[in-house]
């Protein structure tokens, strides 16, 4: 588990930038692999997502370990996991994207909500989507899915390595998601990332601009002209950006 920890300075960035400006960056180090596919939002939310992970593992379930009464265990890790989760930190939950089981309904997540997790992300399924919708809280998920988890998943282990909609996530790695959907950043990666992101999204803001005015994208974007290279210095000097 990584000992870095998320500045509010590098978390109010993020909360600024999108998951294709995180892409972009992160590709440009060579990492390619670091968005969680398949999973969407369970609602759109006008936020974005920022938070470190806090893990989950779920393996296929063995019936005779996964009966109804093994809720009635207090160290149950699905209900560890939703009690120790920390303030601020996202719960990422491992399903082998598998969502034909849910793998948290409405009144856990109401629960995390309430202990002011950031959000939410799994590779399978949840249950009770409509009630997560409403919860303020962002949640991102593969599916609906009315069956409980123990028809499918166990939940094995807490704050692990983990893979999720197959991006590698790290406990401690800083979740990004918007409406696109979720980024995985390294841990120590992230407030660089954050501070190049915010400058990529300054550069966009900027040709968005041009574009809607008449402009052509070649030589603009990326800006390989000088003469946009000083439209755009004298943007930022005009915007305060």
């Amino acid at each position: 588990m990584s000992d870095w920890i998320l500045c509010d300075e590098t978390r109010e960035k993020l909360k600024k930038v999108s998951t294709a400006s995180v892409a972009t960056a992160l590709y440009k180090r060579g990492l390619r692999n670091q968005f969680v596919q398949g999973v969407v939002p369970v609602e759109r939310k006008p936020v974005t997502m920022v938070g470190q992970a806090f893990t989950l593992r779920y393996i296929p379930a063995r019936e005779d370990r996964n009966p109804i009464e093994v809720f009635r265990d207090r160290g149950h890790k699905q209900r560890v996991a939703v009690e120790t989760c920390p303030a601020g930190h996202v719960l990422v939950m491992d399903a082998r994207k598998d969502s034909r089981a849910a793998t948290a309904g409405s009144i856990l997540v109401s629960r995390l909500a309430m202990r002011g997790v950031a959000g939410v992300v799994s590779d399978g399924g949840v249950r009770d989507a409509a009630g997560i919708g409403a919860l303020d809280m962002p949640a991102y998920f593969a599916n609906p899915s009315a069956p409980t988890n123990l028809t499918l998943h166990e939940a094995i282990d807490i704050n692990v390595p983990i893979s999720c909609g197959d991006a590698p996530v790290f406990p401690g790695d800083v979740m990004l998601g918007d409406g696109d959907g979720v980024m995985v950043i390294p841990a120590h990666l992230a407030d660089e990332i954050a501070e190049e992101c915010t400058q990529m999204e300054s550069f966009e803001d900027f040709v968005l601009e041009q574009v809607e005015e008449g402009a052509a994208i070649i030589g603009l974007y990326p800006a390989t002209d000088e003469a946009n290279i000083e439209k755009y210095n004298a943007w930022r000097e005009k915007t305060g950006r």
